[in-house]
């Protein structure tokens, strides 16, 4: 990897084009040879995040590192469309937790919409769409009648009905990835739009239907950044817990009241702010982030816990230094991330609002 390829990923106090070809660098050594992305060698995958570090390289023009963690997943998923919650180092003889949760198998439509919008490549396209409608079918499966995805599977096949606000914010985004995909391929899905409208319903209007994790700075900005939440409302939200969560300086909590940020979050949260318009402020969370980088590496450690002024846990994760290059890519104007996040080429017109209103919920 040389800067030269990297140049796109410049901004001004957080990466140069020498520093961001170290972080894609780190990406890529942690990237097994048959494509899967563990959180680091030794570590396990999931699903979600080897997608994020996927998207990552994309973004950073890896194209054919990115298509290998992708067909890392069409091999080894399961026969229902899912995939196991963690598998060790990657390795998919040895899931390590045989749950199967529902936003970890929709976010592959994600990645796959991203690959595609950062290559064009008809074929990757066409042969991604199996797994993609499979994954979909087994999410959608344990959607509930109120709009919200069910959480997970256990490893017995019991469906966990209730819902995560963060998890059914991440699904509200790869279905409408899924829809996409499916009208480039012309094969409209009028029952994925109709969960999708329901499932946006629920996260706009009834928080009562999903578990209290409000304590989770990700409950606070995902449905911003997955595109249910747009807007006055989202300026709003964000405006609200801005000071409960953003540590000034240093980046985002994890989870109140807790003295730890971390950089995944916080990178997710410049990321949503770029969604808002808000430019200026994703670029100074982005810029505080400098704290976590490791000079010797070009990762990131996971957190910081200030009040001890210690790193922790001592890990340096894939899928934290890929949401950093994604907000970056997205402030740097790359076509295929900006497109995926700020809704431009997904689809419009689910919105359920006016059905639900009708109809009294």
């Amino acid at each position: 990897m040389t800067a030269d390829r990297t140049e796109h990923l410049v901004l001004p106090g957080v990466l140069t084009a020498e520093q961001a070809a170290e972080t894609v660098a780190g990406i890529l050594a942690g990237q097994r040879p048959d494509g899967a992305i563990p959180w680091f060698r030794g570590h396990h995958l999931d699903p979600w995040d080897h997608t994020e570090a996927g998207m990552a390289l994309d973004a950073a023009g890896e194209h054919r590192a990115a298509a290998l963690a992708y067909a890392w997943l069409a091999r080894h998923q399961n026969p229902d469309g899912s995939w196991y919650a963690a598998y060790a180092d990657g390795d998919a003889r040895e899931p390590t937790d045989r749950a199967k949760e529902s936003n970890f198998c929709a976010y592959v439509a994600v990645g796959v919409w991203h690959h595609y919008l950062a290559t064009g490549d008809d074929t990757f396209l066409d042969g991604m769409w199996p797994c993609v409608f499979a994954a979909v079918e087994f999410v959608l499966a344990l959607q509930q009648p109120g709009g919200e995805i069910g959480w997970k599977r256990e490893a017995d096949g019991t469906a966990v009905r209730d819902g995560l606000l963060t998890g059914s914010s991440s699904i509200h985004q790869a279905l409408r990835c899924a829809l996409a995909i499916a009208e480039q391929r012309e094969e409209p899905q009028p029952d994925w739009e109709l969960a999708t409208g329901v499932l946006g319903h629920a996260i706009r209007r009834h928080p009562e239907r999903f578990l209290d994790k409000s304590r989770y700075s990700m409950d606070w900005y995902y449905p911003v950044l997955a595109g249910a939440v747009t807007g006055g409302e989202a300026k709003a939200r964000i405006e609200e817990g801005w000071d409960g969560f953003v540590v000034p300086g240093l980046g985002v909590r994890c989870v109140l009241p807790n003295p730890w940020v971390t950089g995944g979050e916080s990178a997710e949260l410049a990321l949503t702010l770029w969604v808002m318009g808000e430019s200026d402020r994703a670029l100074e969370i982005l810029q505080d982030l400098g704290h976590l980088r490791d000079p010797a590496t070009g990762m990131y450690w996971t957190g910081y816990v200030f009040e001890d002024r210690a790193v922790w846990p001592r890990e340096q994760t894939t899928w934290t230094a890929g949401s950093l290059l994604l907000a970056v890519a997205a402030l740097g104007g790359e076509e295929a991330t900006c497109a995926v996040f700020s809704g431009e080429r997904l689809p419009e017109g689910l919105d359920a609002e006016n059905e639900c209103c009708a109809a009294g919920e």
